[in-house]
């Protein structure tokens, strides 16, 4: 690392120390925490200075994360309100939509969900048929969402819907932040083969939402969907972790009374794992599983494990090419696809490895809290529910936040300039192409 860029590490943390000797207190609310934390541009730092951030890249935003954890200070509240609503609205949305909506995203007062995909548009997003009509100074929207994350908590939505049927599929779609609250939405949770239930089905019938909730213009909602996917992809890719604190923000998760001290990290650990939590959760958990049974020293279990740790490495390797490139102007294209695709190699080898070092046990899961405590009891190994419940869960980040499949598509024709799939679909009018063209 050059010295210079090394002096603007060491600058840049030192400021953050001295903002949180001046700021942290246990006894804040997480609330009142993360209102100073949001408004301070610390929360969010990879946002720009007039939403809230302070414009680092993510590499930089992740040392943050690290040091508001070695501090002891609560991080970032969790959710997607500050991994996708938020960039989208600051790079799409106008100043007063920015501090009415980012405002409350970075200090928790709001939870959002996504509500994209639907039930005949998942891997052809543009292909949604939701319907969204101008009434007044409202939009009326009639229509089906699914796997929509974290909904259950959500205070406001991410939502994309037709304006238009008679422009081309990707030119009549608008971006809305829609309000989760109100009668016109339900939801119904779809229960995962983990036994739980992150996702949910959403109907929306006569929902409204008013015309100043547009983001990035009527119509143009694809441009806006384009920068929220690039976010998705960007922070689900391997070595994309948000070093926020997990915690739920909003106000259906009753989390912002709650005493900030007693969701504080601690220190030591933070200082010693010397790693995220998905990196933690990946290479190093498996070592110690390895350990603990024994076949730390059987040479297949060794080739995965480096294997595990090398593309760990190399996410993390990723982000500081992506990072000294921007700095010199220029980006890497697909590198948000890349890293996608690389993170559904990454959990494919997490569940193999588990499977392979559980052997039988592997075959025992928990599908509830009860459940997974008495299989604790009858094994003696309490990582069992963590390797099971991450093997089952395997199946969904290839599939979420665009298949592998459409990961390949877009690399092959934006980044490569392959060859387009034939046809007129672009042009045609949506209401005049055939079901799920």
């Amino acid at each position: 690392m050059a010295v210079t860029e090394q002096t603007a590490n060491d600058a840049l943390l030192d400021e953050l120390n001295a903002w949180l000797e001046e700021n942290w207190n246990p006894e804040l609310t997480l609330a009142e925490w993360w209102d100073l934390l949001g408004r301070s541009g610390w929360c969010a730092p990879t946002l720009p200075t007039n939403a809230y951030g302070k414009g680092l890249s993510r590499s930089d935003a992740n040392r943050v994360g690290k040091a508001i954890a070695e501090f002891g200070a609560v991080g970032a509240p969790g959710g997607l309100g500050l991994l996708l609503a938020a960039p989208t609205i600051a790079t799409h949305g106008t100043q007063e939509q920015i501090d009415l909506y980012v405002k409350d995203i970075v200090t928790g007062q709001q939870a959002w969900c996504q509500l994209f995909s639907e039930p005949g548009a998942g891997s052809d997003l543009a292909g949604l048929s939701t319907k969204a009509e101008l009434d007044g100074e409202e939009w009326i929207v009639n229509g089906q969402k699914v796997w929509t994350s974290l909904g259950q908590t959500a205070d406001m939505g991410m939502l994309i819907a037709r304006s238009n049927p008679d422009a081309p599929k990707h030119q009549g779609i608008t971006w809305m932040a829609c309000d989760m609250h109100q009668d016109g939405v339900e939801l119904r949770p779809l229960i995962e083969m983990t036994g739980h239930a992150m996702f949910n089905e959403v109907f929306l019938t006569d929902a409204r939402v008013p015309d100043s909730a547009v983001i990035g213009g009527v119509n143009n909602g694809w441009a806006a969907t384009n920068t929220t996917l690039a976010n998705e992809r960007a922070g689900l890719g391997s070595g994309g972790g948000s070093g926020g604190s997990g915690l739920t923000p909003g106000t259906i998760a009753d989390m912002l009374g709650k005493r900030a001290g007693d969701w504080a990290p601690d220190p030591a650990k933070a200082k010693t794992t010397g790693q995220g939590p998905r990196q933690r959760a990946g290479s190093s958990m498996m070592e110690d599983l390895a350990r603990s049974l024994g076949k730390n020293n059987d040479p297949i279990i060794r080739q995965d494990l480096v294997r595990l740790h090398i593309m760990t490495r190399l996410g993390q390797m990723n982000t500081d090419r992506v990072k000294a490139a921007k700095l010199s102007g220029k980006d890497i294209p697909g590198m948000g696809n890349i890293s996608k695709l690389a993170m559904s190699d990454l959990v494919r080898l997490n569940r193999d490895l588990g499977l392979q070092l559980l052997g039988p046990a592997g075959t025992l899961h928990g599908y509830s809290a009860e459940d997974a405590d008495a299989l604790d009891d009858a094994t003696g190994n309490p990582m069992l529910r963590f390797i099971t419940g991450g093997a089952l869960y395997a199946q969904a980040p290839p599939i979420y936040g665009g298949t592998d499949q459409i990961q390949k598509n877009i690399i092959g024709e934006r980044v490569l300039g392959l060859p387009k799939e034939p046809g007129d679909f672009k042009t045609t009018p949506f209401n005049e192409l055939p079901k799920n063209a």
